[in-house]
């Protein structure tokens, strides 16, 4: 297993470039902890050719598992991605801009730091508002807001619930430093969601990074 002291005397390392190599940090990135059999399901490779794959990658320090008791036989290993991992994704230049927000609480008081996030989110509502407004109907709309999300680094998309309403999910947070050295980055997303989707739909965070979770989420329900 790798141990937290031992990853960071690896953090500077890379891996050999490899697509399927990269294709494994996307699924675990997508899809969370998983088995070796899942992943080589999904890429429809061996299961051997994963696992070898695997050991690579925890050997940069870039993957880890913990062991899950199975009924019958060895416990299965549950492979997951370290915080080492977080540089084959986009991070939008997050340590400088948390260091930016930093800087302007320092200068401005939190009062300024509030009307700047505030300026920020207006100005996201009526950048997605071009594009989602185009839209007819919640799922249109939501799957429009998806793809603006998805071309910002958020690996995000949409799924559709059997009670009628959407998830809409976001695998990665390109923004996530900055948002830990200013949480209302975060609700002004929330505000932002609400506002371009319209007065005729609920939306409700179900999943959040900062809170300890593997993703963001937004349950989106069209009011009746």
């Amino acid at each position: 297993m790798v141990t937290a002291k031992t990853q960071a005397t690896r953090k500077t390392r890379q891996p050999a470039k490899s697509a399927t190599r990269q294709a494994i940090l996307d699924m675990l990135k997508l899809n969370g902890p998983s088995e070796a059999s899942e992943l080589a399901s999904r890429q429809g490779v061996s299961t051997m050719a994963v696992r070898q794959h695997l050991y690579a990658l925890q050997e940069e320090g870039f993957v880890d598992y913990t062991e899950s008791p199975r009924p019958v036989g060895r416990p299965a290993k549950i492979w997951a991605l370290t915080t080492a991992a977080d540089r084959f994704f986009p991070d939008a230049h997050a340590e400088l801009t948390a260091g930016l927000l930093g800087a302007m609480r320092a200068t401005f008081g939190e009062e300024g730091l509030q009307r700047l996030i505030a300026e920020r989110t207006a100005q996201q509502i009526r950048a997605y508002a071009e594009t989602v407004d185009r839209e007819e109907g919640v799922k249109a709309k939501l799957l429009a807001l998806a793809r603006l999300r998805e071309a910002e680094g958020y690996m995000a998309g949409v799924t559709e619930e059997e009670d009628g309403s959407f998830l809409l999910v976001e695998n990665h947070c390109p923004i996530c430093v900055a948002a830990q050295a200013c949480s209302g980055l975060c609700d002004g997303e929330l505000t932002v969601f609400r506002a371009v989707l319209g007065p005729h739909v609920e939306v409700e965070r179900t999943d959040h990074l900062l809170a300890g979770a593997r993703r963001c989420a937004y349950r989106v329900r069209p009011q009746r």
